[in-house]
């Protein structure tokens, strides 16, 4: 086995990858996290691309908090010192890919490849194998011969149903493959799944039997591969300049009031802690438990999530939304992405049809009684001076929700549009966000801020 790296030495990672989503990479990833851990080995993780639900049960499994790694949305420096904060006292980082190894937001661009690229660790493919026998092999060598820069290293073969069918995608290997070995294969484990809804699986916090899900996992690890062979197969990536970053997106205050529960926890480690290193204090608050912003902040940040599974609490909640418009009467800034974005319109209509009156401070409305799917990368330019930059500076982002806009009006003189947005492929979308006084808010969840020369 691998030994650990000396403290002052990079750390060596593997990327979890396949061709396709729905192969098994994050069953494989949380059992490999579990098993590495119960081993005693300090393992960090990355996920691939803008996802904040995968992230969660990579901590739950792994003990450490998961940084996103997107190539598409994220600055190089920001990338550096995001995998810097995740590698501190780990022997090794085991990164999650995202969709299918060559899927990005336009062709590879943002695609895991282009992380395997990037970072130089190798790819270690899982491939859903329960309706192939040779031909697998096949495949196999299309994902490795595709680019010459990304090293396909290993193979899991996922859902085999029998020995005899992992006898004979082994033999197809060994003869067609024998420079990538099959680091094994697991079975059909029918009973290990994880529920999903409309935006991806059901979050960490809300499986009471999460843990021995994950132990479950893990033990399947341990008895199907060679994780030793697997851990050998790491490598220290690619040195990456050493540069002082600055926060993905300007620190809203000095003290922000941050929106932290069930139904607000879309929040990316690296804008939190990029707000940190600013200077900035960060004040967690649950709305589901009637707490309002702290009274001695200077900003509230509502982040995404699922307000709409909440909202007759949420529209309940007298201290967090009479905290709410106490801020915006006060001249402070209020900024809300997606879900804290509804939160900060006048009504959310739940998936029954039922109205929910909601803070009332941006001139939107909108349901999930009629769903309709927005998802992509996006490009947003501020349109006027806001406390997250200049006009014109442009920003990047992801946005995924189902809620239809019943209104969105601008009102004379005090409401304004927050961006002008374009997708990962430079096509205008239009304008994007509301703005009234120092409430903003969009359907656009922020990564990061945008290279100038980008």
């Amino acid at each position: 086995m691998t030994p650990a790296p000396p403290s002052d030495a990079a750390t060596p990672g593997i990327v979890i990858a396949a061709p396709a989503s729905g192969s098994g990479k994050t069953l494989v990833t949380l059992g490999l996290l579990r098993h590495f851990r119960d081993a005693g080995i300090n393992v960090a993780s990355a996920k691939v691309g803008p996802d904040y639900i995968d992230p969660a049960f990579h901590a739950a499994a792994g003990g450490r908090t998961c940084v996103n790694l997107d190539l598409w949305a994220m600055r190089a420096e920001t990338r550096t010192a995001s995998l810097a904060d995740a590698a501190k006292g780990a022997e090794l980082i085991v990164c999650e890919g995202v969709m299918g190894l060559f899927d990005g937001a336009h062709l590879d661009e943002g695609s895991t490849a282009h992380a395997a690229r990037d970072t130089g660790w190798p790819v270690i493919l899982v491939v859903d194998a329960k309706a192939q026998g040779a031909s697998a092999a096949a495949l196999v060598a299309g994902f490795a011969r595709h680019r010459a820069d990304v090293t396909v290293a290993g193979v899991i073969f996922n859902r085999t149903g029998s020995a005899r069918h992992a006898d004979i995608l082994r033999d197809a290997m060994a003869a067609d493959l024998p420079e990538i070995p099959v680091l094994g294969c697991l079975p059909r484990l029918d009973d290990l799944f994880l529920p999903e809804r409309h935006l991806g699986l059901v979050q960490a916090q809300e499986h009471g039997d999460l843990d021995a899900f994950i132990s479950a996992a893990a033990a399947a690890v341990a008895a199907h591969l060679d994780t030793d062979a697997l851990r050998d197969l790491a490598r220290i990536g690619r040195a990456a300049p050493k540069t002082e970053a600055t926060p993905a997106i300007p620190p809203l205050g000095r003290k922000i009031a941050v929106a932290r529960d069930a139904a607000f926890s879309f929040v990316y480690p690296h804008v939190l802690d990029g707000w940190r290193r600013a200077g900035a204090e960060i004040a967690p608050f649950s709305p589901l438990d009637g707490q309002g912003p702290a009274d001695d902040a200077d900003a509230v940040y509502l982040p995404g999530g699922y307000p709409e599974l909440h909202a007759g609490r949420i529209a309940a909640s007298r201290g967090f939304l009479g905290g709410l418009r106490g801020f915006a009467d006060a001249g402070k800034p209020v900024f809300g992405e997606c879900g804290g974005y509804m939160v900060l319109g006048g009504s959310l209509t739940d998936a029954d049809g039922v109205r929910h009156a909601m803070a009332g401070l941006l001139p939107v409305d909108t349901s999930f009684a009629e769903r309709k799917l927005h998802l992509g990368y996006r490009r947003a330019m501020l349109i006027a001076d806001s406390p997250l930059g200049a006009a014109g500076t442009a920003l990047r982002g992801h946005e995924f929700h189902y809620a239809t806009i019943l209104a969105e009006d601008l009102g004379p003189n005090r409401d304004a549009p927050l961006f002008q947005a374009s997708n990962a492929r430079g096509e205008d979308m239009g304008v994007m966000g509301r703005v009234r006084g120092t409430v903003m808010g969009s359907f656009i969840h922020l990564i990061d801020r945008e290279d100038s020369g980008a």
